[in-house]
């Protein structure tokens, strides 16, 4: 079965130091991996949030800048949201594009994530704009070679330095251009001298673009329940993939073994789960779910009422997972074992996902084994787990009822 799945590509280009080593890279979002320039007519912060949220988890941060600083671009939507704290600042530079208008709201978003450790960096910076405003809360300036005179870089960079900011000259194209930086004051630099930046690529899950929604809605009440989100969640394997990528991604700064969504979703909390989610349906994600994904969730809640038939209720999340991950291989395209690296599971529900002979896999094997018509190898699996005769047909049809409830909600919801 071909699935129709969403590449995201994430261009990177070094800032070196004036030995020339790596000091850091700048992350550039691009439409496609031929693309040179970021895509024009898209809505305000979709660059940034398809940097900060799909690129950043499909690609992985730790791949795109091998423990060096990541300058990520924001604007003022995306500055203004906070989105970005969802990443540790030990790790990025929050770049302020040039054409966000210093509006005292801005000021003040600036300010406080300064106060929260985040680097800033001002993007360039010309000497008397309204940016000077920033000056004293930025780590960094960048300043134009191919926009400035050589004066004009000199004297600004000499003020930078007196306040403790360090200078990058970008858009340095030629050995000369790098010379004349150097003399000026600056110490790191970037440009098309060192290296053009190169695209990094990854397939995308695809995703209820009206699950996102219908999330994004729940939180923005106050009232909000964890349990609310987690039925939100269950609909969505993408969402549910992306939730535990994030509980286990260096930015988040924690690793250990989930046992369930929910447990998931009590150690991000509900404003890095406000957050994410944000960013997710700002990216715009794919619009509607494939056929594989309605099979997880149909695989997913067989599994989890088999669980609850053989009175496993401690198990029931850990089987939901299970079955809801089963078809990851084929979704994203990669090897199970390398999906599986980035996920926090249970090491028994891992196991079962890479084949391991233990009782979860045999419940996800009965659930396939049935899905396929297959039914004498799903009869004996069923025997094995002390399935009454009836419970495998009855879960799986329940199964059935429930997709199918969440579809016509959902092209309901779309219309």
């Amino acid at each position: 079965m071909q699935v129709a799945t969403e590449s995201v590509h994430v261009a990177r280009q070094p800032i070196l130091d004036q030995r020339q080593k790596v000091f850091g890279y700048e992350l550039l979002h691009r439409a496609s991996a031929s693309a040179t320039t970021c895509d024009e007519g898209n809505p305000a912060g979709y660059a940034s949030a398809q940097v900060i949220g799909d690129a950043l988890l499909a690609v992985g941060l730790e791949t795109l800048t091998d423990g060096h600083w990541a300058f990520l671009n924001l604007d003022a939507e995306s500055l203004l949201s906070d989105t970005a704290t969802v990443l540790a600042p030990d790790q990025v530079v929050l770049e302020l594009l040039e054409h966000v208008p210093v509006t005292p709201e801005v000021v003040d978003a600036v300010i406080s994530l300064s106060e929260r450790g985040y680097a800033i960096a001002l993007d360039d910076f010309v000497p008397g704009s309204p940016a000077e405003v920033l000056l004293p809360f930025a780590r960094f300036v960048k300043l134009d070679v191919l926009a400035l005179t050589p004066t004009a870089i000199r004297d600004t960079a000499e003020r930078a330095l007196k306040q403790g900011v360090t200078v990058i000259a970008e858009k340095v194209e030629t050995y000369e251009a790098f010379e004349m930086a150097r003399a000026a004051g600056c110490s790191l630099f970037q440009g098309y001298y060192f290296s053009r930046p190169a695209t990094f690529s990854a397939r995308a899950l695809p995703s209820s673009h009206v699950t996102q929604m219908q999330l994004l809605a729940a939180l923005n009440q106050p009232a909000v329940s964890l349990s609310e989100i987690e039925t939100l969640l269950k609909r969505d394997p993408s969402l549910t993939y992306r939730v535990l990528r994030t509980v286990n991604s260096a930015g988040f700064g924690l690793r250990r073994e989930i046992q369930s969504i929910r447990e998931a979703l009590l150690m991000l909390g509900l404003d890095q789960v406000r957050r994410w989610t944000s960013i997710w349906a700002l990216a715009g994600l794919n619009s509607g779910p494939s056929e594989l994904v309605t099979m997880a969730v149909i695989r997913a809640r067989c599994c989890e009422t088999i669980g609850q038939e053989l009175d496993e209720s401690a198990r029931g999340d850990s089987l939901f997972l299970l079955g809801l991950c089963s078809l990851l291989e084929a979704l994203l395209g990669h090897p199970m074992a390398q999906i599986l690296s980035d996920l926090p599971l249970d090491a028994e529900v891992k196991a079962a996902l890479l084949g391991a002979e233990n009782h979860p896999r045999h419940v996800l094997d009965a659930v396939v084994h049935y899905e396929r018509g297959e039914w004498a190898e799903a009869d004996a699996l069923a025997g094995r787990l002390g399935l009454n005769a009836g419970s495998l047909p009855r879960a799986y049809d329940e199964a059935l009822a429930w997709a199918r409830t969440l579809t016509r909600a959902a092209a309901t919801s779309s219309s």
